[in-house]
């Protein structure tokens, strides 16, 4: 089933909208959605690694866009819906933790979850919450997010077939160590934090 599922997600490569599926991924994660968009940009770039870096930007701007997002679910709507979210994801009980890391690190606290494997949505809803500095935010957003998927899209566009190749070979092993690390997110985030 996970193979399936992985050739559905390859053939968005060749389509017209693989790219938009990809933004749109993106954008969902950095507010609300539980699965990150490097799936789909992994899976777009080993398709056609000549493209790694274009969708390397364009999950980047998605991911920015969608942090804006979820900072805004933070500043306008964190009784209504932002509350929720961020006790789907553990750390309602650290939600004061986070706001005096927020006061202490500032755009450290944003540019670190943007590059981890923790889930960038409780760092964006609670950035708005406690009214960080919008445009640091999104610095911070900019510089962490992009660096995480143009390194992807480099490897991928250096090793281009080979990554591919290696992909499918232990496909069921990268699975495991994938779950393992998104898990391993939110356990951090939830008692580490």
């Amino acid at each position: 089933m996970i193979k399936k599922l992985y050739d559905w997600v390859l053939s968005w490569a060749h389509r017209p909208h693989g790219a938009w599926a990809l933004f749109i991924l993106a954008f969902a994660e950095s507010s609300f959605f539980p699965i990150p968009p490097d799936v789909l940009l992994i899976a777009l770039a080993i398709s056609i690694p000549a493209r790694a870096f274009r969708f390397a930007l364009v999950a980047s701007l998605g991911s920015v866009i969608g942090g804006a997002a979820g900072y805004a679910i933070g500043l306008y709507f964190m009784e209504l819906i932002g509350y929720n979210i961020i006790e789907l994801y553990g750390i309602a009980d650290k939600y004061e933790y986070v706001q005096a890391m927020y006061r202490t690190y500032d755009a450290w606290a944003v540019g670190v979850a943007g590059f981890t494997p923790i889930p960038y949505k409780a760092f964006t809803i609670t950035a708005g919450a406690f009214e960080i500095n919008f445009w640091v935010f999104l610095v911070a957003s900019f510089v962490s997010r992009s660096a995480r998927f143009f390194i992807i899209g480099l490897l991928i566009y250096k090793f281009g077939s080979p990554i591919r190749d290696f992909i499918e070979k232990y496909f069921n092993i990268l699975t495991i160590i994938f779950i393992a690390l998104l898990v391993g997110g939110f356990v951090l985030l939830k008692f580490v934090i």
